[in-house]
């Protein structure tokens, strides 16, 4: 089985460094570029099927990559962005921050964060996104096939955590993905082994989600 994860494209959130999380913003015309870019550097991946996030700019990311294809998409609640309840829409930019001090924790102490109201900690993205990848390593029909997979920044950090095995500090290792970016697992009897990470496909100049 070969895992493609991608970050969706970009948004003009992203852009403006407003937290999204689980407010369903579109892909801009810069983040659909970027997401027809990466559909050329995975033209030759023979797609069997493809799961999504159910926000639209995880879905439109995946309809780029695959047009001109008949893979199945399948929505799955369970690689959804990480909820930030009553930060959302707030802005994390060092210019113009305007969230309470302990939200730094997001970035530099995750295993100490504590979710707002209406909001997830980390354990419960990881929990989630363990239990999607449990369910995919368990599937003996989809031993041989090629998986992509469209989902969001820390989701796709906690997917990642899952598989490499680290801890709650150790969440954000390899940083937020570039928009687009694709890392590649290829899982050996239910194992799971990194193939390359973040790799993107364009040379657009895209800036660092944290700053």
């Amino acid at each position: 089985m070969k895992l493609y994860m991608v970050r969706h494209g970009e948004t003009d959130w992203n852009k403006a460094r407003r937290i999204q999380g689980q407010v369903d913003i579109p892909l801009n015309e810069f983040g659909r570029r970027l997401a027809k870019k990466t559909a050329l550097g995975l033209a030759d991946v023979p797609f069997d099927l493809c799961y999504t996030s159910p926000m639209s700019r995880a879905k439109e990311t995946a309809k780029l990559i695959l047009q001109g294809r008949e893979t199945p998409v399948i929505e799955d609640e369970r690689i959804i962005e990480m909820a930030f309840g009553e930060f959302e829409g707030k802005c994390c930019a060092k210019s113009g921050w305007n969230l309470p001090e302990e939200f730094r924790r997001f970035f530099d102490g995750p295993e100490r964060y504590q979710a707002p109201s209406g909001g997830e900690d980390f354990a419960a993205v990881k929990k989630r996104t363990k239990e999607f990848l449990e369910e995919l390593y368990g599937k003996e029909e989809y031993r041989d096939s090629s998986i992509l997979i469209t989902t969001h920044g820390a989701a796709l950090a906690g997917l990642l955590n899952n598989i490499k095995g680290r801890s709650l500090a150790e969440y954000w290792d390899g940083g937020v993905h570039k928009n687009c970016a694709v890392t590649e697992v290829e899982v050996v009897g239910g194992k799971p082994f990194i193939v390359s990470e973040n790799v993107a496909y364009y040379d657009d100049e895209v800036e660092p989600w944290e700053d």
